[in-house]
Formats: C-alpha cells, sequence, structure tokens
C-alpha cells in the first residue's frame, strides 16, 4: 500500500511564496513617489496598450507588476467595488484604505486556499487635500499591506530601486525633480539602459516609461497621464529640428498638441502641464467637462 503524498502547511506556504517571488521579480519595477502637488507614478513599460499604472476612482490610482492578466482583473475589481461603493453610500465613503483592504482580503484568499499564488504585487495610492494626508499602500501576493510614508517600489530589483531612492528622495519635491528621481533610480538597475561593461547605465527615455500623476490640485478627477510633450517637457529631452540641428525647443503651448498629449493636463504655463490650452478668460471648456481617460 503506497502512503499518500503529504507535504506540511509550513513548506506549502514556503514553496507557494518562493514561487510568487520569482515571478514578481522578473518584471521590471514600478515607483511610487509622492511630491508637492500630489502622487507620481512611474513604469518601465514600452507598451502604449498594456497599463501597469491605472485609476481606480477620483483620487485613487493604482500601479502593479508581475502578470498582466492577474493585476489588470484586481485592477477591474477594485473599480467595480469603488464605482458600488460611491453610488450606494458617498463618494467620499471611497478611500485608498477601503480598496487595499479589499485587495489584501482577496489576495490573502487566493494565496492559501488555491494551488497556484497570483504573482502579482499592488501599490493603492490616494492624494489627499495636503501632502500630509497622502497615503500609499504596498500589498504583496499573500495579503500582507503596508503603509508607506514617501515611495513605495516594486518588482525587479526593488531593493536596489529603494536604496537609490533613499538617498536622492526628499519630500516637496517639484514634479520635474521627483521625475528625474525617479526616472534615475529605475534607470540605474534596468537591463536596457546597461552601460557597456563599465558600470555605467543611459537614461530611459519617454518611449520606455508610463508615467501618471494624481494632482490634488483638481477639484474632481485627481488621475492624469502624462504622455506626449508633457512627458518630454519634464524629461527635459532635446527635441530635433526638421533641419535636424538637434536644438531643444523651449516649452509653449501648441495650436494642436503633439498626439498623445491630452489637451487641458492644467496650467499651459507651466512646464509640468505643457501641452494644455490657453487661458482666454472665457473659462475652459477642454477641462470643465473633461472626459475620461
Amino acid at each position: 500500500m503506497t502512503m499518500p503524498y503529504y507535504a506540511s502547511a509550513e513548506q506549502v506556504m514556503r514553496d507557494r511564496s518562493e514561487y510568487a517571488r520569482k515571478g514578481i521579480s522578473r518584471g521590471r519595477s514600478v515607483a511610487v513617489l509622492t511630491y508637492a502637488d500630489g502622487v507620481l507614478l512611474i513604469a518601465e513599460n514600452p507598451s502604449s496598450t498594456l497599463h501597469k499604472i491605472g485609476e481606480i476612482y477620483d483620487r485613487i490610482g493604482f500601479a502593479a507588476v508581475g502578470r498582466y492578466s492577474e493585476f489588470e482583473s484586481l485592477r477591474v475589481a477594485g473599480v467595480r467595488l469603488a464605482d458600488v461603493r460611491g453610488y450606494s453610500y458617498n463618494r467620499r465613503d471611497v478611500t485608498g484604505r477601503v480598496i487595499a483592504n479589499a485587495y489584501a482580503q482577496t489576495l490573502g484568499a487566493i494565496f492559501t486556499e488555491q494551488m497556484k499564488p497570483y504573482e502579482v504585487e499592488l501599490c493603492v495610492a490616494e492624494v489627499g487635500d495636503a501632502p500630509e494626508h497622502d497615503q500609499l499602500y504596498r500589498l504583496t501576493f499573500d495579503g500582507s499591506v503596508v503603509d508607506e510614508p514617501d515611495f513605495v517600489v516594486m518588482g525587479g530589483q526593488a531593493d536596489a530601486v529603494t536604496g537609490h531612492l533613499r538617498q536622492n528622495f526628499h519630500a516637496g519635491m517639484g514634479l520635474a525633480d521627483a521625475l528625474k528621481v525617479g526616472v534615475d533610480a529605475l534607470s540605474a538597475v534596468s537591463p536596457v539602459t546597461a552601460g557597456s561593461g563599465h558600470g555605467e547605465h543611459a537614461r530611459l527615455s519617454a518611449g520606455q516609461l508610463e508615467v501618471a500623476v494624481l494632482d490634488r490640485r483638481r477639484p474632481k478627477r485627481a488621475f492624469r497621464r502624462v504622455v506626449g510633450a508633457a512627458l518630454h517637457t519634464l524629461l527635459g529631452d532635446g527635441q530635433t529640428d526638421a533641419d535636424g540641428s538637434g536644438t531643444a525647443t523651449s516649452p509653449h503651448v501648441p495650436t494642436h498638441p503633439q498626439p498623445g498629449t491630452p489637451a487641458g493636463l492644467g496650467d499651459p504655463a507651466a512646464a509640468d502641464t505643457a501641452g494644455g490650452v490657453p487661458d482666454t478668460g472665457e473659462g475652459h471648456p477642454q477641462t470643465d467637462g473633461d472626459p475620461g481617460e
């Protein structure tokens, strides 16, 4: 008579944790930082359609690493939860803590009850009325949730990126400075930007990044993607002229924003919102009724 297969609960949990960590470590890193006017979300992501960063509700954002199909299903579930709760009760009842707790319960149940755990790591970010009210929640594959004070790094070489941010991050930075610090930290460990054996790394370009902000200055929906001309301006990329001279153009308000630049991103005079529309003194029809992303 053969003995049935047996493994202790401790060994099973250890194996599941090892499996999930390996899957997450193969992904490219994501960093979520607070800055003076809100929360900045940066991901190394060359894809223009498969997003690692998204919006959950009015002032709540979402970032994830790992298996895309798994964290995308979690994002959609979070959006549905927020919509139902906001409709049933009040929009103010939808908070980052509520969403993070729901994710923690779901991930914890999957980790303990199913054979295969989710290979994901999540960040739920909520922007407050003041910098001290911003909230960053980090959730791991086993349902653990941690409230982080200044920044969150997930996936890839998270420890190395975290060390870089600890040396260069400081509270109250402007958007351009925060983006520079975050991009430099991601670039320092990215295999895409590895140098030629001298330990030097190039900087990730706009086409290799996915960037979004939760801007506390916006009265309703705080989430906005930063793409096109706005992202190039913040990164300080030089724009090449038609004659190939390579001279950098100064930020301006184009008659027609470059493709991918959301109109009405904010004040067009500010470097962090280039590509917006000028103030004509007759209201902002492009922004007052701005449709969803």
